[in-house]
């Protein structure tokens, strides 16, 4: 999918003194990570980068290598005419920039990603939404208003539902059947129940070490509860059109070597419900030790021969299959996040082109509750002591009247939710004018039948 194409592009617009010109909204880990790729590509402006701590935005040009007068700017027209880079509290401001042509969402909130690509849309620029969490959440139908709009709305290269899209992509045109695709992480069961105070435990720092880090214990904690995954995989999901299996993922231990043997479906002995699904594996086995030659890090996608001699092609170049040789698996072993992420930019704002945008309302992700419940507590969100996030189809969630956990912030419980059951719109109390609250709503009405 990579190309010289991009550059060639790209080096025309700085030939031209058009360089593509892009904002950032979030300057966190993923954001930091794509400011130090984006200097050293030539004919790529970050005009402006918006962050509620203009000392956090400047820290992270910094640690990502800029020297300070590459973001000295005090204004657009500056921005512009200089080719500096210019700071602001005012992610509005910068959604309304002169010039501006992509933007760069890397909150991490749904709310909030979802005004900002609101925004973006209505101010004719393209969007990569790093917030995969507001994909989940509401992802079909900003795709929809950006179509409208003739802009792009995409995922974001270098993270893993992305580079899963492309895999599947990869697969389908070359004329494969998709039987399964999906990625890595740690998990065993027990982690659904974990909260910011037992997370470093789990991943085997010390609360001090992880103070001094600067981590952030319930960010961590929504990787390690299979929130993250959930989220991942609806995104991808929506995207390419595999349907989530009935019970959502079941995260079973599997290596490289095993993917093709496990990621099939239970009626050819693997552990799938169905063909033409998500799922993610395990680095542990359920006892804890470490599975061989794990995909913590990866992606991947199985494949099934149509033929005979397909599946001769298999063995001949080596692939790893299964013991019939029928399944494959291609695989990708390491992402690289946010200094992957110029690919996303280049793409939207060069050829009009997502790495990965919703088709469709296949996969949501809805809240469970982590403990027994009661009346009238308040509800922390993704990552927190109350609740995670768990993948289903969009119709059964649908159907369950689910809370999806993007919304599952502050919000009060009217009655109590037991151990282990989906929390429902139902049972909190929200505020139906709350714009995320209605869009979400919005999107349901509209996929409601014939989307799903």
């Amino acid at each position: 999918m990579l190309n010289g194409q991009l550059l060639q592009l790209l080096a025309a617009r700085a030939e031209a003194g058009r360089p593509l010109r892009v904002g950032l909204i979030g300057a966190g880990k993923f954001g930091t990570m794509f400011l130090s790729q984006a200097r050293r590509v030539a004919g790529l402006h970050v005009l402006g980068v918006a962050d509620l701590s203009l000392e956090r935005a400047g820290l992270a040009l910094q640690r990502a290598g800029w020297l300070p007068e590459q973001f000295a700017a005090r204004s657009w027209a500056e921005a512009l005419k200089t080719g500096a880079t210019c700071l602001t509290t005012d992610s509005e401001a910068l959604l309304r920039a002169e010039g501006l042509e992509v933007v760069v969402e890397a909150t991490g909130l749904p709310p909030v990603g979802i005004r900002h690509a609101l925004l973006a849309i209505e101010q004719g620029r393209h969007v990569v939404m790093v917030n995969v969490e507001a994909d989940a959440l509401a992802g079909p139908l900003l795709a929809e208003r950006a179509a409208a709009a003739g802009v792009v709305y995409s995922l974001a290269y270098g993270d893993q539902p992305a580079l899963i899209c492309e895999l599947v992509e990869w697969a389908q045109v070359s004329g494969f059947e998709v039987v399964c695709a999906g990625k890595g992480t740690k998990y065993l069961p027990a982690y659904h129940t974990s909260t910011p105070d037992t997370v470093w435990e789990h991943y085997g720092f010390t609360p001090e070490a992880a103070a001094a880090g600067g981590l952030n214990a319930q960010m961590f904690n929504s990787f390690l509860d299979g929130t993250k995954s959930a989220i991942e995989m609806a995104a991808v999901a929506n995207a390419t059109g595999l349907a989530p299996q009935p019970d959502g993922l079941s995260f079973p231990p599997c290596g490289v070597d095993d993917l093709a043997r496990v990621c099939k479906p239970q009626a050819e002995g693997g552990q799938l419900a169905h063909a033409g699904t998500v799922e993610v594996v395990s680095s542990l086995e359920r006892d804890g030790r470490p599975v061989p030659r794990d995909l913590r890090w990866g992606v991947y996608v199985i494949v099934a021969a149509a033929s005979d001699y397909v599946q001769r092609c298999f063995a001949e170049y080596g692939l790893l299959t299964d013991e019939t040789g029928h399944y494959a698996a291609m695989y990708r072993p390491y992402h690289l996040v946010g200094l992957e992420l110029g690919v996303s930019v280049l793409r939207a704002g060069l050829r009009g082109e997502a790495t990965g945008c919703p088709l469709g309302f296949k996969g949501d992700v809805v809240a469970v509750a982590k403990r027994s419940l009661a009346a009238g507590e308040m509800l922390d969100g993704e990552g927190g002591y109350c609740v995670y996030g768990a993948l289903r189809p969009a119709r059964q969630a649908l159907s369950l009247g689910a809370l999806p956990i993007g919304l599952a912030q502050g919000v009060r419980l009217k009655q109590g939710v037991a151990a282990g059951q989906v929390v429902r719109w139902e049972d909190v109390s929200f505020d139906e004018t709350d714009p995320a609250v209605r869009f979400r709503r919005e999107m349901e009405q509209r996929f409601e039948g014939p989307g799903l």
